[in-house]
């Protein structure tokens, strides 16, 4: 199932398509939907596809034909993905609708893309028909892309109403996990691991509340064999288990990142958090789980109990999906508790402890461009929480003054909030910094504050915001590793992949929700890869023997 636009906040229309008729290409074969980001506004008219006459690179072993055009009506765009775009399709000789993914493959940088490509191929292929799993259709490769056709989905994913709510109920969350689990267990028993759960990639299929779930992305996914070991670091930080860390790690890995995707569902939040992509990994290592933090004193002992038992350091003592599926908070989802577990107003704190430099950056100059009452509210109440008159606020002045606005947060929340508020590292907050907290929290932000702040970067005013504009405005910032962090700002940024930013670009991530799933999968690699050795040799990590 595919999401039309990654702003639709867990609206999703699924169609299961029937079996084609005159075209013996669909025969034998399962379907599928792939990961897509928010399509940009503009509107794309129904395209074709010109192979060219020269062979080029090959990626599929057997792709079903190379004109994708002579069986399908290629519409107008639904979204957009690391590598491909996904559009609308209509099959001509039965008039069902599909999605397309069209992967380029001058996107196709590495071997390793080529590989992520044909393996997600294959273990599509050989993953059994299940109701939550989105099934893949057919595929096609001309000289310039890979086009896969699959299932039709039209709405938002799982993560977008986790963003939506800011909360689960018990009963959501139960309900939500025992489908995650037994895809897990379906991929477990066909030899697959697959190793890049999050909430993004599974999608409901529909708007209402009981709708199925489905998973859509088996990109990062691999074959495996009973006692077999990858030391590849693949996956999203936030849901890496140790093992990844430690490169010696098998199928246990799923279950951990059900796990963290749980533990989101309850609170709203990552249980390994920090503002440094080594911070996130010392933390995982560390594996000490929160649940001090509100809404956990709320939370019944039989949730806090699975969610341990699955964020188990150790992949020896973890449960297995079977496991996970005989706990007794699952053996009856419907009877878990419907009180519910979250604050607006602690979510948007935690969406802001999150954000990257580059939009804190970019709040800050929204903040020199608010009306003058706009900036008097703010500085009002700046002055009021600013009890020493020292034009900055402390830990403790900013956690009183919450609490005396009436949002009385744990130091834990307080001191996240200071901690990600905090560009400079000072350990305070100054004006300038506190109007960032200000306008997050409060949502102030139109386009007209997003174009001054696109300025700001687009030095030359060209219409893009280029690596060097970005090298001027940030390092100082960014500090010693400066140049990977904005050549990662970039590739999450730009969504259709030219090297720069454009204002659509630049405006969908300041709109965005959080962004702690922003993260490429090169990114990924590189950053962790990086990261493992330099624990290795801190000695925060151990190597599995």
């Amino acid at each position: 199932m595919i999401s039309q636009t990654r702003t639709s906040m867990g609206n999703a229309i699924c169609k299961t398509p029937k079996t084609n008729k005159g075209d013996t290409e669909t025969k034998g074969r399962k379907k599928k939907a792939a990961k897509t980001k928010k399509a940009t506004k503009k509107p794309v008219t129904d395209y074709k596809w010109a192979p060219n006459t020269t062979p080029r690179l090959t990626v599929l072993p057997a792709p079903i034909g190379t004109d994708i055009n002579a069986f399908y009506e290629v519409g107008h765009e639904l979204g957009r993905g690391e590598f491909g775009i996904t559009y609308l399709c209509t099959e001509k000789s039965t008039g069902m609708k599909y999605a397309c993914k069209s992967i380029q493959k001058k996107n196709l940088r590495t071997q390793v893309d080529i590989e992520d490509v044909r393996r997600e191929v294959e273990i599509m292929q050989n993953l059994p028909l299940h109701p939550n799993i989105v099934h893949l259709v057919s595929t096609y490769e001309d000289d310039n892309a890979v086009h896969i056709v699959m299932e039709l989905c039209e709405g938002g994913e799982l993560f977008d109403r986790i963003v939506a709510r800011g909360h689960y109920t018990e009963r959501a969350a139960a309900t939500v996990t025992k489908t995650i689990v037994e895809v897990v267990q379906v991929c477990h028993a066909h030899g697959v691991i697959h190793r890049d759960l999050k909430p993004e990639n599974f999608l409901f299929g529909n708007k209402k509340e009981n709708a199925p779930l489905k998973a859509i992305d088996f990109g990062l996914s691999v074959f495996f064999k009973p006692d077999e070991k990858f030391h590849e670091i693949v996956g999203s930080p936030y849901y890496m288990a140790p093992e990844v860390l430690k490169r010696n790690y098998g199928p246990e890995v799923d279950i951990w990142s059900a796990g963290v995707i749980l533990y989101i569902l309850l609170c709203g939040v990552p249980p390994f958090w920090a503002e440094t992509e080594q911070g996130v990994a010392q933390a995982i290592i560390r594996s000490l789980v929160d649940f001090e933090r509100d809404p956990w004193p709320k939370v019944s002992d039989h949730a806090k109990d699975l969610v341990k038992r699955m964020l188990e350091p150790n992949p020896k003592r973890r449960l297995t999906a079977q496991g996970v599926l005989d706990h007794p908070w699952l053996q009856n989802p419907k009877k878990a508790p419907v009180v519910s577990l979250g604050e607006s107003v602690r979510t948007r704190l935690q969406q802001f402890s999150v954000m990257n430099k580059f939009k804190k950056r970019a709040l800050k100059v929204i903040a020199e461009h608010l009306t003058i009452d706009e900036v008097a509210d703010i500085k009002d109440l700046f002055d009021r929480l600013d009890v020493r008159h020292t034009s900055e606020i402390t830990f403790d002045e900013l956690k009183n003054g919450l609490r005396k606005a009436g949002h009385d947060i744990p130091n834990s929340d307080a001191l996240i909030l200071m901690e990600a508020a905090d560009v400079d590292g000072s350990g305070t907050l100054d004006i300038g910094e506190f109007m960032a907290v200000a306008i997050h929290i409060q949502k102030i932000g139109n386009d007209e504050h997003i174009r001054k702040a696109f300025a700001y970067f687009d030095s030359d005013h060209n219409g893009f915001i280029e690596i060097e504009e970005l090298r001027e405005h940030l390092a100082h910032d960014l500090g010693s590793n400066s140049e990977e962090i904005i050549n990662a700002i970039v590739r999450d940024v730009d969504t259709d992949k030219d090297g720069k930013i454009s204002y659509e670009e630049f405006a969908h991530m300041m709109k965005a929700g959080t962004d702690w799933r922003k993260v490429s999968r090169h990114y990924s690699r590189e950053r962790f890869n990086s990261l493992s050795w330099k624990l290795l040799q801190d000695g925060a990590v151990q190597a599995a023997a």
